[in-house]
């Protein structure tokens, strides 16, 4: 995959003299002149609308920029051809007349209407790649002008004109980086539904470890939100060319899909694909009729979803209901089996998280989990503080699977207790890097540590009638035991201690005049 604007020669580490160093300005600055275009909005737009506005407004901008360099490049190259510096092969976008960001900054009136046209323009001159990434945010109205202005969205245009935001000003990093933040501010807004478009990057980290993914293999996410679990396993293979073409990702609703589209774009992503659609209902991704399959799937879908389409899956033509159908009031186990059937036969491997009910919680669920242990495609399993997802009040776990696994592995199950590795803040637990590595050491280290890990076999998790609950295993340390004799004694000098400093206080206070006899 090809990265279209990073700052930096990959060869040499020089920047381009566009860039100066010392000016180079953080993702978190960034992130700042990003987040004040909010402020502009606030009032009229309701917080949960920002990333509506923000994000498309942002990417038009980023468009505009990144043509507007091109187009320089291209007339150095030529000695000045306009004509030639216009031509389509010498951009990565097609702006059409009348659509570029300082066409719109120049409108006086109906700038909303300027907006709508230039965003809608620029979709149909690139159908290929820009198709309904702008439209797709339905709930912005950039039209009524009860609710935008002509002044602020003014304000908004001009605010965005400050800054440019094309290859030689920011690197693809800073540049996606400070999009990541953007994303989670707006996930800090809208607490509710947060997990549903956002998941903790600490924890994309630590799957994409397990995972393990090499350069020139595929990498799916069947619920990938904005996009952060490949953009994570992007970096991870550091950007090698040989993942142009194997980076593949659906997604339910329309807006988070196209900002995981513009999410991988600004991150300098290429030749990706991200599709809207119902995965469990209408998976996109078929070769000749069948499901298709990847070296890596990941996910962390929505927890215990309902009304997920059990009727249709109970005799699904792609045959993933492998261990059974779970009922329509909880989807967990049919995503589970939608991932393991999309897994390479020879080499896939699965991450995926989920509430720690999957672990313990009977009928129809427990029947299917008698199944996925007896496949023994199940590596690992992790427990994960609570509190580290925004779902709060919902422990979470993650899955490990393989479909090779190695022979000193095979019948055997690696349970780690990530329960206690966090580290808490104000308004979270949050893990961290060194959090991560620590759990990570653990699955590496595939032994037996007190309170920690166990190592179990299958037929030890057959003897629990199939439970995972991970407390059923893990050896705790021996409690020092007490004699009651003992207790007493301490419990009867304490007391007699209290009984002597009350009276020593009474006293003093007595000697001061505080109190009277």
């Amino acid at each position: 995959m090809k990265k279209i604007d990073s700052a930096a020669d990959p060869k040499t580490g020089k920047k381009p003299s566009g860039i100066k160093e010392s000016e180079e300005t953080t993702s978190q600055k960034l992130f700042s002149h990003l987040y004040e275009a909010c402020n502009i909005l606030r009032g009229p737009i309701n917080q949960d609308e920002y990333k509506s506005y923000v994000t498309p407004i942002l990417f038009f901008k980023r468009i505009s920029d990144v043509y507007d360099e091109e187009t320089q490049a291209a007339l150095r190259e030529s000695g000045g051809d306009e004509e030639y510096a216009s031509f389509p092969e010498n951009h990565r976008f097609v702006i059409p007349d009348g659509c570029h960001w300082q066409d719109v900054r120049e409108a006086s009136v109906d700038v909303g209407v300027a907006i709508v046209n230039a965003m809608n323009g620029i979709e149909r001159a690139n159908p290929d790649t820009l198709s309904g990434v702008f439209s797709s945010f339905d709930d912005a109205n950039w039209t009524d002008k009860n609710k935008l202005s002509d002044e602020r969205l003014k304000d908004l245009i001009e605010h965005m004109s400050k800054i440019k935001v094309g290859n030689n000003d920011y690197s693809a990093d800073v540049m996606g980086d400070s999009y990541e933040f953007l994303i989670k501010k707006f996930a800090d807004l809208s607490k509710k539904n947060a997990g549903e478009f956002y998941t903790p990057r600490s924890i994309v980290k630590l799957l994409i470890m397990l995972l393990d993914p090499k350069a020139g293999e595929t990498v799916y996410d069947p619920a990938c939100g904005t996009g952060g679990m490949l953009i994570e396993a992007i970096r991870y293979m550091n950007d090698d060319k040989l993942t142009y073409g194997r980076i593949y990702g659906q997604e339910k609703n329309l807006g988070t899909s196209s900002i995981a589209r513009m999410n991988l774009f600004l991150h300098g992503a290429r030749d990706f694909r991200i599709v809207q659609g119902d995965t469990l209902r209408s998976p996109h991704f078929l070769e000749r009729g069948s499901l298709k399959t990847f070296d890596c799937v990941v996910a962390n879908p929505p927890f215990s979803l309902e009304n997920w389409g059990s009727d249709q899956f109970s005799n699904d033509i792609y045959g993933r209901n492998i261990w059974g159908c779970p009922t329509d009031s909880n989807g967990d186990f049919a995503w589970l089996q939608h991932m393991v059937k999309s897994m390479d036969p020879k080499n896939g491997r699965c991450a995926v998280v989920l509430p720690q009910g999957v672990l313990f919680r009977g009928g129809k669920e427990g029947e299917i989990r008698k199944k996925l242990v007896e496949s023994d495609k199940l590596e690992a399993i992790i427990t994960l503080a609570s509190g580290v997802f925004y779902s709060t009040g919902v422990s979470a776990c993650i899955l490990f699977l393989k479909n090779n696994k190695s022979p000193e592995h095979k019948g055997r199950v690696c349970m780690i207790d990530g329960s206690g590795i966090y580290t808490p803040q104000r308004a979270q637990n949050i893990m961290t890097e060194e959090n991560i590595q620590d759990v990570y050491g653990l699955y590496s280290a595939y032994a037996d540590v007190i309170e920690k890990s166990k190592v179990v076999t299958i037929q030890e998790i057959r003897d629990r009638d199939y439970s995972l609950a991970i407390n059923n295993y893990i050896e705790k340390k021996e409690q020092e035991t007490v004699p009651p004799a003992e207790v007493r004694r301490h419990y009867f000098e304490a007391y007699a201690k209290m009984v002597e400093a009350e009276e020593k206080m009474r006293e003093l206070l007595v000697k001061g005049g505080y109190v009277s006899e």
